[in-house]
């Protein structure tokens, strides 16, 4: 069992977010068999004895998934310094340990999931899951647009599109899964993409590089989890068959990622 640092143990097992965790251990209330610890660096595994207030810390076998419909204007994070709104201001109180599988940014809108089990919302994160966006561009969408969406694009200047402070600069698109030109116009252009990577403002930086600017971004599904009816705002639990869906995937993941170890043990 490979050890993880103690403030990241708490978080995927309480509803104490990793900095919460820190101000725990920091004020020694915190125990690993038996003995106080205050050092944030102290790693940890599920065969240790942990205490938080002389409360004993069990691993989490049972979690909950949100599909959360972002609108426009929020970001998605805890707080912001500027201010500015956030998916929490929206939802009830008691989703505020949630945590988010990826984002979507400040001016996009559209389909988010979230969950109370870090674990998940790597997995999903990290996971090759298909993502459906309707995407609208300033112009037209142009042959050399559809050979890049068809065949992929590796592009060493991707600033376009991307956020002024990423450090991000060059990136590699794989090619779509699947896109449909809706409309095609000199003004604006209309896009059905499906994808299967989360990458930062993936979309936005593809598009950018034809310097045809996303003025509109909505994502409808991820994986077998659609938005339907869901009004902006609102959140919704996963239904049962999309809850089985989902475990299904988990089981498939967790499947793959075993065979990858053991090529990288066995070679």
């Amino acid at each position: 069992m490979i050890p993880i640092r103690l403030n990241k143990m708490i978080s995927h097992n309480t509803r104490h977010s990793r900095r919460e965790a820190d101000k725990l251990i920091e004020e020694g209330q915190v125990s690993v068999d038996g003995e106080i610890v205050t050092d944030l660096s102290t790693k940890v595994t599920y065969d240790n004895k942990i205490r938080i207030k002389d409360r004993s810390l069990y691993r989490k076998t049972k979690y909950s998934v949100i599909v959360y419909h972002k609108q426009k204007g929020e970001l998605v994070s805890k707080k912001d310094d500027r201010g500015r709104k956030t998916i929490y201001d929206s939802l009830p109180s008691k989703f505020s340990h949630f945590m988010s599988v990826g984002r979507l940014d400040f001016t996009s809108e559209g389909l988010l999931l979230l969950s109370d089990a870090a674990d998940i919302v790597s997995a999903l994160m990290h996971g090759d899951l298909e993502r459906v966006y309707y995407v609208k561009i300033k112009g037209l969408v142009t042959e050399h647009m559809q050979t890049a969406m068809r065949d992929g694009l590796f592009i060493e200047d991707a600033s376009k599109g991307g956020h002024e402070r990423s450090p991000i600069r060059s990136m590699e698109f794989a090619p779509f899964v699947d896109y449909r030109i809706i409309k095609s116009r000199p003004t604006y252009s209309t896009i059905k993409v499906t994808i299967n990577e989360g990458k930062n403002r993936e979309l936005r930086r593809f598009f950018g590089y034809f310097d045809a600017e996303v003025v509109g971004l909505k994502r409808v599904s991820y994986g077998k989890i659609d938005l339907d009816m869901l009004k902006p705002g609102k959140h919704r639990f996963l239904t049962n068959t999309e809850y089985d869906a989902l475990r299904d995937y988990l089981a498939y993941s967790k499947k793959e990622e075993a065979k990858k170890l053991d090529k990288q043990f066995s070679s």
